[in-house]
């Protein structure tokens, strides 16, 4: 499927042109530094650079106030490379100190973390509701499904609005497939920041399977790549994130994640899909009820930003700009009271295709799957075998009976073909009979 255009891009995060421009208290710049330096065994300053993610100047700077410190000391030009002739640093004794002391409140080492009041100001600026989504890039981002009449209207200003989505309807018609293309609706691309914190506290943001980098295009020169190094390397350039739950989601996964042995915090699923999709299928088939799970994105849903515990109790507001998808085969009614189904946007229900539509997903999966049609066995299908459950289709159905066929003709050595045979044998796994089963 070819992905949508992108939107233009969003003006980047300014490189901090001084130490006092990253917004960090000089300790923790230190700290993370001296940490870095001892977990890492780097001495020269361009290496340094490249991990915390500052400048070369600023990291000088920082070096050299460990200097006057102390902390760290010069171990000139004799350990230099063939390719440089760098001088390189290394921790004093004071140093080593300092670092082990660090470590011992912290393990977090590395890049740089951004502050919270600057990641939400940049949050604003790329953010999801900022979107503009028309019919046609919705409709090339649904690649090959086919919607239900209407639909795409529902879809459109729900979508464009960034709130909240409800899709709810019987199993197997596409809800997931649905959730999937609005995410590559999406198309364009964020600054995600490495790490966030927040009263001396850092919080991990950016996750490699959770972010996917952006790749930068070549040009003549290089001057597209080069440009993307005009960003505060704070952060990465990603494209929007997605987020997808299911069964397994529990209410922990929406709480900062502590780990008490590094004294290191993780950001929770929601944060790390801040400007993206948070897609939470099979809703009802959680630990927690659908009611507890709503009521715990009253606030978020409602006021934009989300409220998070660290470990000692404090309470921190952090920033919430986020798609929510929810997707369920219950009657809303069953599952929510009416306040929660208040705090959702829009309620959209996803229903099995008519029996037009379910023959023109029947001939599109058959025709991927270079299976040919067959008269006799669709009127078999048709006429026989769906009054059986009431004439009701699914979307899912054509891609069950068809892989069955054709693993049939695999184990069997025959090429591929429909039969009235091969269908009764592809429905009677598609279904479980009533039945006792004796003990």
């Amino acid at each position: 499927m070819t992905r949508p255009n992108p939107e233009p891009r969003i003006p980047p995060p300014a490189p901090p042109a001084s130490l006092a421009e990253t917004g960090l208290p000089m300790t923790l710049m230190r700290d993370i530094l001296l940490k870095t330096m001892l977990r890492m065994s780097i001495t020269l300053v361009s290496e340094i650079s490249a991990v915390v993610c500052l400048p070369f100047a600023q990291v000088q700077q920082l070096i050299d106030t460990a200097r006057s410190e102390r902390l760290l000391e010069a171990m000139g030009t004799l350990h230099a490379g063939a390719t440089t002739s760098e001088m390189g640093y290394q921790l004093t004794e004071a140093g080593r100190a300092q670092a082990q002391r660090a470590l011992g409140q912290s393990e977090y080492y590395g890049a740089m973390p951004v502050p919270m009041e600057a990641y939400a100001k940049q949050v604003r600026r790329q953010s999801i509701r900022k979107i503009s989504m028309s019919r046609d890039r919705l409709q090339q981002a649904m690649g090959d499904l086919i919607l239900p009449p209407g639909l795409m209207a529902d879809l459109g200003p729900a979508v464009t609005s960034g709130r909240s989505i409800l899709f709810y309807g019987p199993p197997g018609n596409g809800k997931s497939s649905i959730s999937n293309g609005i995410r590559d609706a999406l198309g364009d691309q964020i600054y995600v920041p490495r790490a966030v914190v927040h009263s001396s506290q850092v919080i991990s943001v950016y996750d490699p399977i959770v972010h996917t980098r952006a790749k930068l295009p070549e040009a003549p020169g290089s001057q597209l790549r080069l440009s993307g190094l005009r960003h505060d390397q704070r952060y990465v350039l990603c494209e929007r994130p997605t987020v997808v739950t299911g069964g397994e989601l529990t209410l922990d996964m929406l709480e900062l994640k502590y780990n008490a042995v590094a004294r290191t915090y993780q950001a929770p699923l929601q944060f790390k899909s801040m400007g993206g999709v948070f897609i939470v299928d099979d809703l009802g088939r959680q630990e927690a009820p659908p009611q507890a799970l709503i009521n715990r994105w009253i606030v978020p849903l409602e006021m934009n930003y989300d409220i998070l515990s660290l470990q000692s109790g404090e309470k921190i507001i952090v920033p919430f700009d986020t798609l929510v998808i929810f997707s369920t085969n219950f009657h809303p009614n069953k599952i929510f009271d009416q306040a929660a189904l208040r705090r959702i946007f829009y309620k959209i229900k996803i229903d099995g295709p008519g029996q037009a539509d379910f023959l023109k997903i029947f001939a599109l999966v058959a025709r991927k799957r270079q299976m040919p049609l067959n008269a006799e066995a669709l009127n078999h299908l048709l006429q026989v075998k769906y009054p059986i459950i009431g004439n009701v289709y699914s979307n899912y159905q054509p891609v069950f009976l068809i892989d069955q066929m054709i693993a049939i003709c695999e184990f069997e050595g025959k090429p591929y073909h429909m039969s009235p045979e091969l269908i009764d044998r592809a429905w009677g796994n598609m279904f479980v009979r009533d039945e006792d089963i004796v003990q």
